[in-house]
């Protein structure tokens, strides 16, 4: 039974890895526009371009300077390879794609040390997902559940455009909680059956029903789909639920969703 609940995690925490790494997928699935002005720009030029383009957004400004500060030669390598680029293809991009790339890179090279960090970074990277979850909820119940899985599309980089603090804001927490893990290495074991038990309980007590947890926690999703509203709303009652097991419990649970982001 234990091991069949780690699997089930493993395979199907989709809604803390969906949301966790719904925001790389602008920078898998970019969206160029031509750089007019780009077209005889050389790598320094473009370099120049990508910076100041950085610099002129205040929000994504700051996660790019912490990169810098914290990991230079992960920041030098993705300024550098987005001026490769720009002046190869001559296609600019947007500042959220080249946010949401530095932070896929950073994730795919340093991810697991988020779950070794000390607890309050690691809940802060829930707590900012739980907070662009309820901000794409507000805008679209469809994109919320897209998002949820990690699914995102065109309608959230739109989303994401217009929402550049809280998505700052959740990027920032995961590159604190990786910052914290190499500091700290804090060795966690996996979550137990009985930490399982607790959460389900917790889940139900919040009026969640056993489509709505096992869709949540064993991936067993409904035929037909639960519909948008209320699987959006499971989603963010899971998030709200995690915060309030107890610890170590807890931070078992988001160490283990955190390694399983680092590989997504």
């Amino acid at each position: 039974m234990y091991l069949e609940k780690i699997l089930a995690l493993s395979a199907a925490a989709l809604v803390a890895i969906g949301a966790g790494v719904g925001l790389t997928w602008m920078a898998l699935n970019p969206a160029p526009r031509l750089a007019g002005a780009a077209a005889s720009i050389d790598r320094g030029g473009a370099r120049q371009q990508i910076e100041t383009l950085i610099a002129s957004t205040p929000d994504y400004a700051r996660y790019f300077a912490r990169l810098r500060e914290t990991f230079t030669a992960d920041y030098e390598a993705a300024i550098n390879d987005f001026a490769a680029r720009l002046a190869q293809t001559k296609e600019e991009q947007s500042v959220d794609y080249y946010l949401s790339e530095a932070v896929r890179r950073i994730r795919t090279s340093h991810g697991a040390l988020a779950a070794k960090a000390e607890p309050e970074p690691i809940a802060r990277v829930f707590e900012k997902q739980l907070e662009v979850l309820r901000a794409v909820a507000r805008e679209d119940k469809r994109m919320c559940v897209a998002f949820l899985y990690g699914a995102t599309n065109l309608d959230f980089q739109h989303f994401a455009a217009s929402r550049r603090k809280i998505v700052s804001d959740m990027a920032l927490a995961g590159l604190e909680a990786i910052v914290s893990g190499q500091a700290k290495k804090i060795e966690r074991a996996a979550p137990t059956e009985d930490d399982f038990r607790v959460l389900e309980n917790a889940l139900a007590a919040r009026g969640l029903g056993k489509v709505e947890i096992d869709a949540l926690l064993d991936g067993k999703l409904p035929t037909p789909p639960l519909e948008d509203a209320r699987m959006c709303g499971a989603g963010q009652t899971y998030f709200e639920v995690l915060k309030t097991l107890p610890e170590p419990a807890r931070t078992r649970v988001y160490g283990l969703a955190l390694e399983l982001m680092a590989r997504s």
